[in-house]
């Protein structure tokens, strides 16, 4: 659940944590944003409408990229899901693969309508597309792609030249089929492929050139024994033989011109081949640049939000002993505790001198331990701080805990000595000690009272005072 956006409720893509702690994908927050005023968190408005509040409004520029969950999103173990295709591996290169899938349907670029399987397109264009076609401008007809290349490359008053060669050449062998089930069509003429139909079909488009040399040594072969048997009839060549030689010098001539046109085609799509490979060697090259950008952008966004915790708490922290810590979103927060989801608060950090000790304060709204579901408790933090070496220990000073009444009538006071022998208040080795303090500080019921003004505009007031005499 955790890696699904709270908008489109699909798989986060560049994951974006909002100050309320939901996730949302980068384009769907900006489109929110972009078309809604003032627009709520719907992940709040459905846990629990009673709790919005200030944190719940969506904004970009106070979300923050998650490069954890990014992380963790691009690792996941995923299929292509397009029926016919096996592909497997993670997501961070499922768009890639989803570019290149050759199951998948898209829409024919022609715009005709069609979805078409991306390895069946060159079929579809070729074959079966409507508006795939052009004007002839010597011929007026309306002809495919493929028709339309060979009838511009080849003069006009050369097509009844070059049926009458083919013409001539199935006459010659009607007796016997030109296609059969596994046989090149041309295997009359000495081709030897044999396959299945989609294999002999691939064979036919590739093998242009070798058909051409094959027809024209058939030809020849032809034009030899025509002479031969006119020579032993009659002793010289007739008329009309003579005829039918210079046509069948015409056919060559044709052949080897139309030879000479494939072979130049097969250098140019070697060429752009060649091209293509070093183009997707850059564009690869490019993509490894923009990953590893990416990845110095998280990064750098990481240390600024690190930066800006720091700066905020350098900015609320005080250096007197005394600190006063305000609470909003109170009733959010006690729901929290409640619940579980966030069972105590950490203070931002102050000292009792410039480099006196490190302290916080933290609070469990709903009670811990004896206060537990009872009690607000309020608990006293020593933390490891730079100067702890050139300090005393154990840590000795009375502290005093208030909880304001913003009416300024009755103000919560307790106030109590460090326990010298407790580990709370020895010289910290890890980045806090165990808190210490007053678990059963304020009733609930008391908080809650509209008899008092503890809380006032879901917010409230702790003061802490050190007496550093």
């Amino acid at each position: 659940q955790k890696y699904l956006c709270s908008n489109c409720n699909n798989i986060l893509k560049k994951a974006l944590q909002t100050l309320c702690g939901h996730r949302y994908c980068s384009a769907c927050l900006s489109w929110i944003v972009r078309n809604n005023k003032n627009a709520i968190c719907q992940k709040c408005k459905d846990e629990d409408p009673s709790t919005l509040s200030e944190a719940s409004l969506l904004a970009e520029e106070k979300a923050f990229g998650d490069a954890a969950i990014n992380k963790e999103i691009s690792e996941l173990k995923v299929h292509c899901v397009t029926l016919g295709c096996s592909w497997s591996g993670i997501m961070k290169n499922f768009e890639e693969h989803q570019s290149l899938c050759e199951y998948a349907l898209i829409p024919c670029h022609t715009g005709c309508g069609h979805m078409v399987m991306r390895k069946k397109l060159a079929d579809h264009l070729e074959n079966g597309c409507v508006n795939n076609v052009t004007t002839c401008q010597k011929c007026k007809r309306s002809l495919s792609s493929s028709e339309y290349q060979v009838n511009k490359r080849i003069p006009f008053n050369w097509y009844w030249i070059i049926f009458f060669s083919f013409f001539f050449f199935f006459q010659q062998n009607r007796s016997a089929p030109l296609i059969s089930k596994d046989g090149c069509r041309f295997s009359e003429v000495g081709c030897s492929f044999r396959g299945s139909k989609e294999k002999i079909k691939e064979h036919e488009k590739t093998a242009v050139g070798a058909h051409m040399l094959l027809l024209l040594q058939h030809i020849k072969q032809l034009k030899a024994n025509l002479c031969t048997a006119a020579k032993a009839a009659n002793g010289s060549i007739p008329k009309s033989e003579l005829n039918l030689e210079n046509k069948l010098h015409v056919f060559e001539n044709i052949v080897a011109v139309l030879n000479k046109e494939v072979e130049t085609s097969h250098l140019e799509i070697t060429a752009f081949r060649r091209q293509s490979e070093l183009d997707q060697n850059i564009i690869r090259g490019l993509e490894l640049k923009i990953a590893e950008l990416h990845r110095c952008l998280t990064q750098k966004d990481a240390g600024l939000s690190s930066l800006h915790k720091s700066l905020l708490f350098s900015e609320q922290a005080s250096y007197d002993g005394v600190f006063l810590w305000k609470i909003t979103d109170v009733g959010r927060k006690l729901q929290d505790s409640v619940t579980g989801r966030t069972v105590s608060l950490y203070s931002p950090a102050f000292y009792t001198a410039k480099y006196g000790y490190k302290v916080c304060l933290r609070v469990y709204l709903n009670g811990d331990g004896t206060g537990k579901g009872t009690h607000v408790s309020l608990f006293f933090v020593v933390m490891r701080g730079d100067y702890d070496a050139l300090l005393p220990w154990p840590f000795r000073h009375k502290v005093t805990f208030m909880l304001l009444d913003q009416n300024n009538r009755e103000h919560i006071i307790d106030a109590f000595r460090p326990d010298l022998s407790s580990a709370s208040f020895q010289r910290p080795v890890n980045d806090m000690n165990v808190a210490s303090g007053c678990p059963m500080f304020l009733p609930l019921s008391k908080l809650q009272s509209p008899k008092y003004a503890y809380v006032k505009e879901d917010t409230l007031f702790l003061k802490c005072i050190i007496e550093t005499n």
